[in-house]
């Protein structure tokens, strides 16, 4: 029988993972509040609007690459050393990469250490979900789930209220990513304090009193689990779970997250707090969005709530650069409202994604998906940068063409495998 840890330890698991998660968010939304000042500071007299939305498309891409990279590597490393300890070098390797980011003189080296951040942020969702999930193996799917994609937004929106007090501008940005190192103590915690998963120590021991190296079996089973997800039947279960992973990552960055620079231009030179001002509005939006969105799509169910999802989320884009702009009154409701509903998505991948896959395949299945709709994302948002400057670096027009991005879900949805009779996910 599998030992469970006690509630306190329990309780110091799910905090320190919902912390985590919280400076992941951090990370996550440092770049799209910080990079045009970083890029006028950094370019001096080359600066120019267009060449700062180029910039932000590159930085956002290198980070999402490193996620991607991150998510599999790191993700790995959790199933070899354990979890705890994965999701230590996870924090300790974006806190570490995005201090470093306070010390660069060039927009090269920014983008190098992106890379790197992203590398720690990739390897924090998969340890910490699965982690809590283990070691509260009673709490519903739902639940974990929202917890998981709330501290991730709500990272975003702590952001938000601290560069909306302390204004990040081309003469003070250093700061803040020296601040993003702090969380380097928290890996060190987990690396040195947190309980591990009783069900990762008990698969642990009897891999080590087996015949078989655990090193060579892991390895010679993981090589033959990605074979099998990419030929059939597999094959298409897998290309369908990527585009549906694809498809809310990709508008996220290629289309939403232009918002915020955005606000930085029309905004940046009356009111230096603007841009903090409308990643909160939107942050607060997607802390709701991620946590009731498990609850919603279960309720809903697998298909009409992905279609209703893409739709909902493909209008409100389009109206936030069309129908509005930056100052005007309806503009910060409509970021609000948008980032509810399109954060809905990442409720409905890990409650439905994993029923896509036969349970001996079902964790490397929506890890294969997920990851491969980051790589996607990186080339999505490096493309989304191109065309920004062929249309004149007009963000009105790289938001609504981006927001196309989420209309191709109500298609894609309907390619899923039917996984309701298989097992309720409520």
């Amino acid at each position: 029988m599998t030992p469970s840890l006690s509630l306190s330890a329990r309780w110091f698991v799910l905090v320190c993972a919902f912390a985590g998660l919280v400076f992941d968010g951090i990370e996550l939304g440092l770049m799209p509040v910080a990079s045009l000042s970083v890029t006028k500071s950094l370019l001096g007299a080359e600066y120019t609007p267009t060449l700062a939305g180029d910039w932000f498309a590159r930085y956002t891409a290198s980070l999402m690459l490193g996620a991607a990279v991150g998510g599999i590597a790191l993700g790995n490393l959790g199933d070899r050393i354990g979890r705890a300890r994965a999701m230590g070098v996870s924090v300790f390797f974006y806190s570490l990469f995005a201090g470093l980011g306070g010390l660069v003189q060039t927009q090269e080296q920014m983008l190098a250490l992106r890379f790197l951040v992203g590398l720690g942020v990739g390897g924090m969702w998969p340890n910490s979900a699965v982690l809590v999930s283990e070691c509260w193996p009673n709490v519903s799917r739902p639940l974990v789930a929202g917890v998981v994609g709330a501290g991730v937004n709500f990272g975003v929106l702590l952001l938000s209220q601290i560069v909306r007090i302390w204004p990040i501008t081309p003469e003070s940005w250093r700061w803040i990513f020296k601040l993003a190192a702090v969380p380097a103590a928290l890996g060190i915690v987990m690396l040195l304090a947190l309980p591990e998963s009783p069900k990762w120590l008990a698969a642990r021991h009897a891999a080590n009193n087996g015949s078989v190296k655990p090193s060579v079996r892991g390895s010679k089973r993981r090589s033959g689990i990605l074979l099998e997800l990419l030929r059939p039947p597999l094959l298409r279960i897998t290309l369908v779970g990527t585009v549906l992973a694809a498809i809310p990552l990709v508008g996220a960055w290629a289309a939403s997250k232009w918002m915020i620079p955005w606000a930085d231009q029309v905004a940046g030179a009356t009111a230096p707090g603007y841009k903090a001002i409308t990643q909160g509005w939107w942050a607060l939006g997607a802390t709701l969005g991620s946590f009731f969105g498990a609850p919603i799509a279960g309720w809903i169910g697998k298909r009409l709530s992905y279609f209703i999802i893409s739709l909902l989320t493909t209008a409100l884009t389009i109206a936030m650069f069309q129908l509005t702009a930056p100052l005007q009154p309806s503009f910060l409701p409509i970021v609000f409202a948008q980032g509810f509903v399109a954060t809905l998505f990442f409720g409905w991948l890990p409650l439905f994604m994993p029923l896509f896959f036969p349970t001996r395949v079902r964790a490397s299945g929506s890890g294969v998906a997920m990851n491969t709709g980051r790589l996607a994302t990186a080339v999505g948002v490096g493309a989304a940068g191109v065309l920004f400057a062929w249309l004149g670096g007009s963000y009105p027009m790289i938001g609504a063409f981006g927001a196309l991005i989420y209309g191709l879900g109500m298609l894609a949805i309907w390619f899923a495998p039917d996984t309701e009779e298989k097992e309720d996910p409520a």
